[in-house]
């Protein structure tokens, strides 16, 4: 810091990038002094001077003002006043073109000069090093100073900076050609400028104030050196003369070496810059007291005849400063506001001077020619050469044309000053700064929409926030909980339901009911553990059970007293389950055949052991199902046709069940004996096994039909067609193991003779066939009785439903209990038969 400051006071200068060198053409201006015009016929004051908000109104049409009485208040940020530049009266507030390239109307004060150019009171301030840092800052406020060199930067925010300063730059060096505005005011004003400067100082306090002046202005060198020679830390430096070095970003370059990031202000690096101009209206407002309504306007160019500077007030007609200096318009003749190189166009002369205007430029075609028709580009980069903002000119107008914002912002298109150099180098006559201008115009455009946008929705999301919270909490209203109850109450509560529990009658399913949900909303109201209590429940359903029993039994008894035509549905039902059982037994006995075609097992008389233990077994549990079929048709009839169904279909399937496990072991049966004495012996046993067991069956039989009818005849016939059903094929598959053990014990019982048996004489054999034949014939007859028992027993059902007498029931009762024995002893009769007559035929065989 210490070596840059020794550098700045020794005069040493940086150079910036860029820059070119237009004629100067002040010399038109700069010789004479600043002189004074009469007041104009009328002042058309914008409310808007500078960058920032609108102040607000305080007067109306018709008023009559004092010259600095304000007009407008500041009533937001970056807002200043704006004052009357002479007494008069306000004839008009409506809007009139602005001065700017597009002159758009903006509300302008339009007042007219009474001509005694009275002031209003004013209050200066002879030392102002006893104000405040607020009370200066209030002061150049209240005057409506804002920056008179450029922008129109209001100067109260700079002057009320927070970043702490280490440089304050006095731009003075007014670069443009043919202005000489700053030249002159510093050469006549230089005293007011330094007190200018010392009054930014006090509010600042920087390190060091540097005022730059270009090298072509030696007079204003000479009065600011000598008016700034009793401060130390005001220092003049002499820059040379290379445009645009005016400008803010390439001043702080030239003077300090340091250059301001891109997007950023000078303050971010410590540094500040005020105009010359802008310093001698603050120390005006302060020691004077007077606010900003006047400023130094170069009134120049070939058609002026006497070019110079003059104190123009603000709001006063181009038209009027143009007369005052004897303008000589040329055909087609232009007027410029500010330079050749910045400056643009007026739409009028009849646009208001404005606190940024520094020149009015009346050229002839000679001096300033119509710019010629724009051409291709050439691609010469002359433009990217010049540009001191180091920019590439030539792509950033490629962009504009094509609206690609977003590509001209990435290249930094808010860096360029729109200084004109580029322009002003381009062979090809392309007027690159208007391409720029009207860029920066619709991307601010876009900018401002984008920020409407997004506080509509912010706006819009917080409405519906609101809202959403608000119908919340009316659902909340309806949804707060009770108070919690004490434990009296909580002791009532339980106590009244207790009442009510106990005048609830037994019977009522409904105060059942209702106890229930009384004793669940106690323990609820209690905190307790829910705990479902069914003891009344159970009562009422054992209640509604023994009704559907006694109802049951009544339509039994009414059914027995009168007999219903469901009896004949029932028989039908019968005869169909008997001709289903039968069926089944045939499918069975055409099984068993396949099975005695298996291969013999090593050890016959496990083989014959297993087949007798499954006849018992099997046997035993015909004779269970007959047992309880008579006790079960003494239970009470079910209350349900579909449990009788049920129940039917479980006997079906246990009778299945037991069949399946007789007929399992019997192919071992025919398997090859390895003991011929051992077989025959436990074949003998199983023989006599069987014998006992159809002879428990029989008598069982008779115990099981003097049983009581059921109560419902449709379902007594099922019942007895069932058992029927299971005698039969239990009976069946007796014979058929009898058939297969019968062979075996009958090789065996010759076991004293097998050696001998080719001995036999002829008689013996003759006997044997007579015996084989009887057999057959005795076979035969059996088989003829076991079909004629079997068709009484299907016509008997048939004609159950017609009404009998007790003597006639119990004598169908005996015919169809010997008709079962005499069935059974013929099937093992007729086994027995076709044994001895295998044997025979064997034995036949085996002597011949």
């Amino acid at each position: 810091m210490e070596k840059l400051l020794e550098q700045i006071k020794k005069g040493t200068v940086w150079a910036f990038p860029g820059g070119v060198h237009p004629p100067q053409q002040k010399t038109l201006s700069n010789s004479a002094r600043i002189a004074r015009l009469p007041l104009p016929d009328k002042l058309v004051v914008p409310i808007k001077q500078h960058i920032g908000a609108n102040g607000k109104l305080i007067v109306e049409k018709g008023q009559q003002v004092l010259k600095g009485q304000a007009l407008t208040v500041p009533v937001a940020n970056w807002s200043v006043p704006v004052h009357a530049p002479s007494s008069g009266t306000i004839t008009d507030i409506a809007s009139m073109p602005s001065a700017h390239p597009s002159a758009l109307p903006e509300l302008s004060i339009i007042i007219e000069p009474d001509g005694k150019d009275q002031w209003c009171e004013l209050t200066p301030i002879p030392n102002p090093s006893e104000l405040s840092h607020d009370e200066l800052v209030d002061i150049i406020h209240q005057a409506g100073i804002s920056g008179m060199g450029g922008a129109g930067f209001p100067t109260y925010v700079k002057a009320d900076i927070k970043q702490p300063i280490e440089f304050l730059i006095v731009n003075a060096v007014e670069c443009e050609p043919y202005i000489t505005a700053d030249d002159v005011l510093m050469r006549e004003h230089a005293k007011q400028v330094v007190q200018g400067i010392e009054l930014m100082q006090q509010i600042l306090n920087p390190t060091l104030c540097i005022v730059g002046i270009e090298d072509n202005k030696p007079e204003a060198i000479a009065a600011m050196k000598s008016a700034a020679e009793h401060n130390a830390n005001i220092v003049i430096q002499t820059v040379p003369t290379v445009y645009p070095s005016g400008g803010e970003k390439q001043l702080i370059k030239l003077l300090t070496n340091r250059e301001v990031p891109s997007g950023g202000i000078p303050a971010d690096i410590g540094i500040l810059v005020h105009n010359t101009g802008t310093l001698f209206a603050v120390q005006q407002a302060v020691y004077e007291g007077k606010p900003l309504i006047e400023r130094v306007v170069t009134v120049t160019g070939n058609t002026i005849h006497n070019a110079g500077n003059v104190w123009a007030l603000l709001g006063t007609e181009v038209k009027h400063l143009l007369d005052c200096q004897g303008f000589s318009p040329v055909p087609q003749q232009r007027v410029v506001m500010g330079g050749p190189m910045m400056g643009f166009t007026l739409p009028t002369v009849r646009i208001g001077v404005i606190k940024t205007t520094n020149c009015i430029l009346a050229p002839d075609h000679k001096e300033l020619a119509e710019p010629g028709p724009e051409k291709a580009c050439i691609r010469c980069s002359a433009c990217a050469d010049a540009c001191p903002a180091s920019l590439l000119p030539q792509q950033l107008q490629w962009f504009a044309k094509s609206k690609e914002y977003d590509k001209l912002q990435e290249h930094n298109l808010f860096d360029c000053i729109e200084c004109g150099a580029c322009a002003y180098v381009c062979p090809s006559e392309i007027p690159l700064v208007q391409y720029y201008r009207v860029a920066k115009v619709e991307i601010k455009e876009q900018q401002a929409e984008k920020i409407k946008a997004d506080r509509a929705k912010e706006r819009f999301d917080a409405r519906k926030e609101r809202l959403e919270r608000e119908q919340q909490e009316r659902q909340n209203r309806h949804k707060r909980k009770p108070a919690a109850k004490t434990s009296d109450e909580k002791q009532k509560v339980a106590d009244a339901l207790a009442r009510v529990k106990s005048k609830s009658s037994d019977g009522d399913e409904k105060s059942a009911v209702a106890a229930a949900i009384a004793r669940a909303k106690a323990k609820k109201q209690q905190g307790e553990e829910l705990e479902p209590d069914n003891s009344e429940v159970a009562k009422e359903r054992a209640l509604r059970k023994e009704k559907a029993r006694k109802y049951k039994e009544q339509k039994a008894a009414e059914g027995e007293s009168s007999p219903t035509p469901d009896d004949k549905k029932s028989a039908v039902a019968a005869a169909i389950a008997r001709a289903k059982a039968k069926k089944a037994a045939q499918a069975e006995q055409n099984a068993e055949p396949q099975s005695d075609e298996a291969t013999a097992p090593a050890d016959d008389k496990k083989a014959v052991v297993a087949a007798a233990i499954a006849r018992a077994k099997a046997k035993k549990a015909a004779q269970a199902e007959q047992s309880a079929e008579p006790q079960s048709d003494e239970a009470p009839a079910p209350a349900d046709d579909k449990k009788a169904a049920v129940a039917a279909a479980i006997a079906r399937a246990k009778a299945k069940k037991a069949a399946q496990a007789e007929q399992s072991p019997e192919p071992q049966s025919d398997e090859a004996p390895a003991d011929d004495k051992k077989a025959a012996v436990a074949a003998a046993i199983a023989r006599a096994k069987a014998k006992k067991a159809a002879q428990a069956e029989q008598n069982a039989e008779p115990q099981s039909d003097e049983a009581p009818a059921p109560a419902d005849d449709k379902k007594a016939a099922v019942a007895a067609a069932i058992a029927r059903a299971k005698a039969k094929k239990a009976a069946k598959a007796a014979a058929q193991s009898q058939q297969s053990d019968e062979p075996s014990a009958a090789e065996q019982t010759g076991e004293v003779e097998p050696e001998n048996s080719q001995t036999r004489s002829p008689a013996d054999d003759k006997k044997a066939a007579v015996a084989a034949a009887i057999a057959r014939a005795k076979a035969k007859k059996a088989a003829k009785e076991a079909e004629q028992s079997a068709a009484s027993e299907h016509s008997a059902p048939e004609h159950s439903n017609e009404p009998q007498t007790s003597s006639g029931s119990d004598s169908e009762k005996t015919a169809s209990e010997q008709t079962a024995a005499e069935k059974k002893k013929a099937a093992v009769a007729a086994a027995i038969a076709r044994a001895k007559a295998k044997k025979l035929q064997k034995e036949g065989n085996d002597q011949s």
